[in-house]
């Protein structure tokens, strides 16, 4: 068990090809059971220049947990528990701008809800909240992951990731629909994870790891093997910018993402029940 785990405010979430942080100390490890059932696997405690960090593959390891199958509310409600305030998660995604390549980085600004059925609100019980998600990524925190990442890989700032159902790949013609729509990449795994996050009032941003360039490109098509040479390549880059980036957080936080569910509850108090009260306590013990 990680002896202080309310003392680690970030964690990373590690997408396909990142099921560890190689080359960091594991201080201890947590398994924390929530109303919403069991994380996606163990959680690690590591620390980077002597802030406590802590780390979940959000497929398992061994990649076990599929896009539309992970537990995504027990991954973001596990984390929250722990006392994180910011999360890093990295995904593998496709390109579908022109300019952007397989082994560049993006750092998405926006996203288009392609996924059906997941589970993506905390909000579905007694109580009914209507959080703003105009700007789905903290600002701030994608700004200092860019920073970061320049180092180590080429990298895009901005875009909308396009997030599709999965686990099967675009067909051509929804590729070029996408394109079309002014998607710069797409994913799996980012919704609801960002929507979650914003409910918890945590700060959430994307250091994207392009693998392909999706099915729209003539002459090309996605394969698991060429995708996962190029996370293997990615890896390392990955590792080395969650390094620079850690120090560079601040103590404190200036975005709207801590108190995102301000004015968000229209319940009234009297008629939330106990069990959701527990639940999802945190957050709104300080709005109620």
């Amino acid at each position: 068990m990680y002896g202080d785990p309310d003392d680690a405010r970030v964690a990373v979430i590690g997408g396909t090809g990142l099921y560890g942080l190689s080359g960091f100390p594991r201080t201890g490890t947590v398994t924390v059971n929530t109303p919403f059932g069991g994380a996606s696997d163990t959680i690690m405690a590591t620390k980077v220049d002597d802030t406590k960090v802590l780390f979940l593959p959000r497929h398992g390891r061994g990649h076990v947990h599929p896009p539309s199958n992970l537990p995504s509310r027990a991954n973001i409600n596990a984390l929250k528990l722990l006392g994180v305030e910011r999360i890093i998660s990295i995904n593998a995604v496709g390109a579908l701008a022109d300019g952007i390549e397989p082994r560049d980085a993006v750092v998405p600004d926006q996203l288009i809800d392609r996924t059906r059925g997941r589970q993506d609100t905390f909000f579905d019980g007694s109580v009914v909240a209507h959080i703003g998600f105009a700007d789905p990524f903290c600002a701030e925190l994608s700004a200092l992951v860019a920073d970061a990442a320049e180092t180590h890989l080429r990298v895009h700032r901005g875009g909308t990731m396009v997030v599709i159902e999965g686990p099967a790949f675009s067909t051509r013609a929804e590729s070029r629909m996408y394109r079309s729509w002014g998607g710069a990449i797409i994913g799996m795994t980012v919704l609801p994870e960002a929507k979650l996050a914003r409910e918890m009032e945590m700060c959430y941003a994307s250091l994207s790891l392009v693998t392909d360039r999706d099915s729209w490109h003539e002459g090309e098509a996605v394969t698991a093997p060429a995708i996962a040479a190029n996370l293997e390549a990615n890896a390392d880059a990955a590792g080395r910018t969650i390094t620079d980036l850690i120090p560079t957080l601040p103590a404190g936080r200036d975005c709207g993402c801590k108190d995102a569910l301000a004015g968000a509850i229209i319940t009234s108090p009297d008629l939330i029940g106990e069990e959701d009260r527990f639940n999802l306590s945190p957050p709104i013990d300080r709005y109620l």
